[in-house]
């Protein structure tokens, strides 16, 4: 007979009636069943379990109804100081949706991607009029700020808007270009459009920063006067919608459409050639004759020269092999003017002896790339291609 004895506290509070009987009571249930079958302890565990199960949950909807009710004070603070905005901790960003709301504040403490105030006022929208024009020096910026329309996300204008747009007489739009999310917070000069002069007004400074998932933060700051308020671009809607992979673009700073980043291509860049004979003493540049791989076409038989047909990471070998002892002999490869690595050979006795060098740096396009023997004697013929020079392309950046 198995023995099985199961004591458990139960703590009966708020629970549906189907999970716990008594929802009203604390009691102190035991059950010894020792005398009972395999199928009835069984069953007495599997019910256990369930009303483990419900309360479990009935404490996970506790939790949640707290955090929503903390959120919820911080939103109504948050609304005395700017209209109907909305204090927000999380990011847009697909990754962070499902964080518990402690566990995100604590891991994106003081970054304003985390910790910014929503603004989501129609009026303040580029292709908006109205006869009560607003003024944002009347408002009591703090922190920062994402701009919303209707819910959804946008961002400054960077171009001069029309006067008596934006809710306001002389609209705000950001004097330069919306920051990289590498180059972190940036300042921006702030314009405001009055009498045909795009910037008439010229306001204090704002920091800019971007964030994951396509989308900008503000800390404003108030305007040098009135009538003056800040801008929320209609054209760049579009932008919200851009994935992780792909940024907001546009050519005319109206028309916006999300595309790729650019990548690392797959371009090929590969060469290798001889030198079928002897060389002694200062040549200034090998001329390579014999060349037997030459994909892309960036190396000249003619005068020995690689020249970089494309920005990128790229490695080069090149060696010697001398006979003369006592003598050293060294090659050299030269970078744009400089030398950069040496094949060096120095032989003590009499023998022959090769030797090989690699060289890997990234290059810009229109580089020049070539090999000096600087000293000593090489020898080589047409069967044994032992002074080479070679090299590839290993990664190409747009």
């Amino acid at each position: 007979m198995v023995v099985l004895a199961v004591a458990v506290f139960v703590m009966l509070s708020s629970c549906a009636v189907g999970c716990l009987g008594n929802k009203n009571s604390t009691e102190l249930k035991l059950w010894s069943m020792e005398n009972q079958s395999m199928a009835l302890q069984l069953a007495a565990v599997l019910k256990e379990m369930e009303r483990l199960k419900c309360e479990q949950t009935t404490l996970q909807q506790q939790q949640n109804a707290l955090t929503q009710v903390y959120i919820t004070s911080h939103q109504k603070r948050a609304q005395k100081e700017v209209g109907t905005n909305i204090l927000t901790y999380g990011s847009n960003d697909e990754e962070e949706d499902n964080l518990p709301f402690s566990e995100e504040d604590s891991r994106k403490r003081g970054d304003p991607c985390f910790h910014y105030t929503v603004l989501d006022q129609a009026w303040r929208a580029t292709n908006t009029t109205t006869k009560n024009k607003m003024c944002d020096r009347n408002f009591k910026w703090k922190g920062w700020y994402r701009l919303f329309y209707n819910g959804k996300s946008l961002q400054m204008p960077e171009k001069c808007v029309p006067v008596n747009k934006c809710g306001t007489q002389s609209p705000l739009w950001l004097a330069g270009p919306h920051p990289k999310r590498r180059e972190g917070i940036v300042t921006r000069r702030v314009c405001g459009h009055w009498k045909k002069n795009c910037c008439a007004f010229r306001s204090t400074p704002i920091q800019v920063k971007k964030c994951r998932g396509n989308y900008y933060v503000y800390k404003f700051t108030e305007p040098s006067s009135c009538y003056l308020a800040y801008c929320a671009d209609i054209n760049t809607l579009v932008c919200g919608r851009c994935r992780r992979n792909q940024s907001c673009v546009s050519r005319d700073k109206i028309n916006w459409r999300c595309k790729g980043k650019k990548r690392m291509s797959s371009k090929k860049i590969h060469f290798f050639a001889s030198y079928p004979g002897q060389l002694k003493g200062k040549v200034n540049r090998v001329k390579y004759s014999k060349v037997l791989v030459n994909v892309g076409r960036a190396f000249d038989r003619r005068t020995g020269v690689f020249k970089a047909p494309v920005k990128g990471v790229y490695q080069f070998f090149f060696s010697t092999q001398t006979a003369n002892t006592g003598l050293k002999t060294d090659l050299w490869l030269v970078v744009n003017g400089y030398w950069a690595a040496v094949s060096h050979t120095h032989i003590s006795r009499p023998s022959t002896v090769g030797s090989l060098s690699t060289y890997m740096t990234f290059l810009h396009r229109g580089a020049v790339v070539y090999v000096t023997h600087n000293c000593g004697s090489s020898w080589a013929n047409a069967a044994s291609m032992t002074i080479t020079f070679g090299g590839s392309l290993l990664a190409q950046w747009k």
